[in-house]
């Protein structure tokens, strides 16, 4: 077949064996034989999904599977066979709904694609399909009976359903969605509102707090304590409670309780003038308010105060079951490659962990698993250390391990507890664009290396295998946008130990902490890290929760990095920050060397270099950037008008 011509000319392949030919190449069925000297344009391998589907179904358009992984094993087993059906590639092509999942879908190196024939994973035409880790929590009904704890004026306003059950068990929650809203899970005070630590004592390790908040408390099961502290928060679950008059003493389970009042950075501020501020969480004594809701330990039931129109009867009401909906994962000999999303939502994820061992990160969601100052200071590798500290990574929906070009183009990433989509390792050319990534509790993306758990987070990261590297990957032309909803110390784009990553063209607002984040380590010495680039992205209102913050901000030793023509304005303290002038629009941190920051607008200088190394360069940032920076940040035209398709 001749390039670009759809038909067969060479007269050897009439006949049988050229039907033959075509139909194994087509991956169709021999229904006849086509008109002589005539086949279709080689096409991939397609596989047709539905929710309404059956996996007994052959996965046409007219008889759809149900399940996105028998499609994939499909194509896995065509490939298995060297069937040349797939030598064009495989479209799993999935309808518009919802796909309840019950577990992860695993992609592996099987089911690999190549560059000419890719395996792609995307939406029908004009269609939306939803990957969901989520059940639906039905049989609603108006509270009728007397619930010990419930504030008398909930009484008569709350709605109780009996506990969501998943694959054969009752589903624990911290989330619940209704109508696609989050609700709050019940809290003292309501609001944006915190109260503030009347003392902190390490050595005892514990906190004193005003006693009227917990004065009604008939028990502290499950009971949470959040404190703000500086650029993180932590999540300690309360084991004893004392009062003594306006004063309440309080204890911490392990493992949070020791690594809280140990680690030294971040710590709750305490001075003369200022008390950190904390929210107590998860008590029925707490739900007084619409929006807000608390789930009975250990009957599960779900008690829910609805907001103004909320119809119960009526409403889709949503809890998490799964923590990650898709695992693309391989090895560094084995990688997955070329395989691609394209117009898939992932929706509904879980993260419990902070229910059973709390959640004392480092910084951007990194969680100590030990941590402690160092006296004298010092460790053979940098003299002047003063903690030592190692880190656990939280969950993403999506996982990318040991892969290379994959692609995520207009997918959505929502209604998630923790990170939306996270590249590990020995991820390298892919690419995530004009994709969109809303209401998420963790770093919208996170990728790159945050040190393995049996490593010190201070030492830097440079393997041996340069395939364990994530590199040369596209974050470009993405909507991110109120992440970092439930831990305030994350980012809206979070990039590790990585070199030759792209962030372009994005729009980042409305996240507690910093806008984009780009190193780790805290180091001067040699690393992964190089040419990076951070161009052109649109950063606003965000820093909304939390201080030492900026709308981007880096670290380590990265050479080659350039920061250029970013558009960043409308950072705003939030009231309870211990420093409301701590923050920046451009802030290089500790060890930042060899970074290049130019022609970036910002309404004034106010950048920071802190600690520092060598080679930096800013050249024009501030209001005396060019003016065509504001005008070309963040998304480019074509991703506009996507993007502005699945905001609505």
């Amino acid at each position: 077949m001749k390039p670009g011509n759809d038909r067969c000319t060479s007269r050897e392949t009439h006949g049988l064996k050229k039907t033959l030919a075509c139909a194994l190449i087509l991956g169709t069925s021999l229904l006849g034989h086509p008109e002589p000297g005539r086949c279709e344009r080689i096409k991939p391998v397609e596989f047709w999904v539905a929710p309404d589907g059956a996996d007994t179904n052959p996965g046409t358009r007219e008889q759809p599977l149900a399940s996105v992984s028998i499609a994939l094993r499909k194509a896995r087993e065509l490939r298995r066979l060297t069937n040349a059906a797939v030598a064009h590639g495989a479209r799993i092509i999935l309808r518009g709904g919802v796909y309840r999942l019950t577990s992860p879908v695993l992609i592996r190196p099987e089911d690999s694609g190549t560059a000419t024939g890719p395996t792609v994973i995307e939406a029908a035409p004009g269609e939306r399909p939803v990957l969901s880790g989520g059940v639906e929590v039905t049989g609603w009904r108006k509270l009728t009976e007397k619930i010990p704890g419930l504030p008398k004026a909930a009484q008569k306003n709350v709605w109780v359903a009996d506990p969501p059950q998943f694959c054969g068990r009752i589903v624990e929650s911290r989330q619940l969605w209704v109508n696609g809203r989050k609700a709050v899970r019940a809290r003292e005070p309501n609001g944006e509102a915190m109260h503030r630590l009347i003392a902190w004592d390490r050595q005892k390790q514990e906190a004193w707090i005003p006693a009227a908040p917990v004065r009604a408390l008939r028990r502290t099961q499950h009971l949470e304590m959040i404190f703000h502290q500086q650029w993180e928060i932590a999540v300690c679950r309360v084991k004893t409670l004392r009062v003594e008059g306006d004063k309440a003493c309080v204890t911490f389970h392990d493992p949070e309780g020791p690594i809280q009042f140990e680690h030294p950075w971040p710590q709750p501020v305490m001075t003369t003038n200022y008390a950190s501020p904390f929210v107590l969480a998860n008590a029925i004594e707490f739900l007084d308010a619409p929006g807000e809701w608390f789930q009975e330990l250990p009957s599960g039931r779900i008690f829910y105060w609805p907001r103004a129109n909320e119809e119960m009867t009526q409403a889709r009401a949503v809890v998490p079951a799964l923590e990650t909906l898709v695992h693309v994962s391989g090895s560094l000999d084995r990688p997955v490659q070329h395989v691609h999303f394209r117009g898939i939502t992932f929706a509904h994820t879980s993260w419990l962990r902070p229910s059973y061992a709390g959640h004392v990160p480092l910084q951007a969601g990194m969680y100590l698993l030990d941590a402690y100052k160092l006296v004298p200071k010092g460790t053979p590798e940098w003299r002047s250390l003063d903690n030592q500290a190692w880190i656990g990574r939280p969950p993403g929906a999506v996982t990318v391990r040991a892969a290379r070009n994959i692609r995520f183009e207009q997918c959505a990433f929502e209604h998630l507890a923790s990170a939306g989509l996270d590249a590990e390792h020995g991820v390298q050319d892919s690419t995530i664009e004009c994709c969109l990534f809303r209401d998420i509790g963790g770093n919208g993306i996170q990728l790159g290396k945050f040190s393995d758990p049996g490593i010190e987070t201070h030492l830097p990261y440079n393997p041996a295998d340069d395939r364990e590297v994530c590199a040369r990957i596209r974050i470009a032309n993405n909507f991110v946008t109120d992440t970092a909803n439930e831990d305030w110390g994350c980012v809206g784009i979070c990039v590790g130990f990585a070199r030759e990553v792209t962030i372009a063209h994005n729009e980042v607002s409305n996240t507690s902490y910093t806008g984009i984040s780009v190193g780790w380590g805290w180091t001067r010495a040699t690393n992964c890290m190089r040419d990076n680039i951070i161009h052109a992205n649109h950063i606003h209102h965000v820093a909304t929760r939390m201080c030492d913050t900026a709308g981007i901000y880096t670290l380590s030793c990265q050479p080659g990095t350039v920061i250029s023509e970013n558009f960043i304005h409308d950072i705003h303290m939030s009231p309870y920050v211990h420093d409301p002038n701590h923050w920046f629009y451009l802030y290089l941190d500790e060890g930042s060397s060899y970074i290049t920051v130019r022609d970036n607008w910002c309404p004034e200088e106010k950048f920071l270099s802190n600690a520092v190394g060598p080679g930096n360069v800013w050249e024009r940032n501030g209001p005396t950037a060019p003016e065509k920076v504001r005008q070309t940040a963040g998304p480019e035209p074509h991703a506009r008008a996507l993007l502005g398709e699945m905001v609505q």
